[in-house]
């Protein structure tokens, strides 16, 4: 699977998306930082790739319907440390392996994911 992910994530979640075989890279390796959001999900449409962020306005299906993109996974975890997104981001690759995001949001928090459409 094709990633991209937000600048608000720990750097190290590229890594591990690389390592378990997905195409993994970063709003900050194009040179996007400080982008819209609308820039950021433009870009992701012509490129292909999933979003994955802790900026919860992807999760407004009325400003960005998910049929329209690629996939948006937004994170929404009650600790937004490193560790923590680190391994709910381990747990989420495995759900990876058994389903796509592909034209929905996926809400990960937790101890579950959220699929809306």
């Amino acid at each position: 699977m094709r990633v991209k992910l937000d600048e608000n994530l720990p750097l190290e979640l590229k890594r591990l998306f690389m390592d378990s075989g997905h195409d993994a890279d970063t709003v900050l390796d194009e040179g996007m930082g400080g982008a819209s959001d609308s820039e950021v999900l433009a870009a992701c449409l012509v490129e292909e790739r999933v979003l994955v962020t802790q900026d919860v306005d992807f999760a407004d299906i009325r400003a960005y319907s998910p049929g329209e993109y690629p996939g948006i996974i937004v994170f929404r975890l009650a600790n937004q440390s490193r560790n923590t997104v680190m391994e709910v981001g381990t747990r989420l690759i495995r759900t990876l392996d058994r389903s796509s995001p592909e034209g929905h949001l996926w809400i990960v928090e937790d101890a579950r994911v959220r699929i809306r459409d």
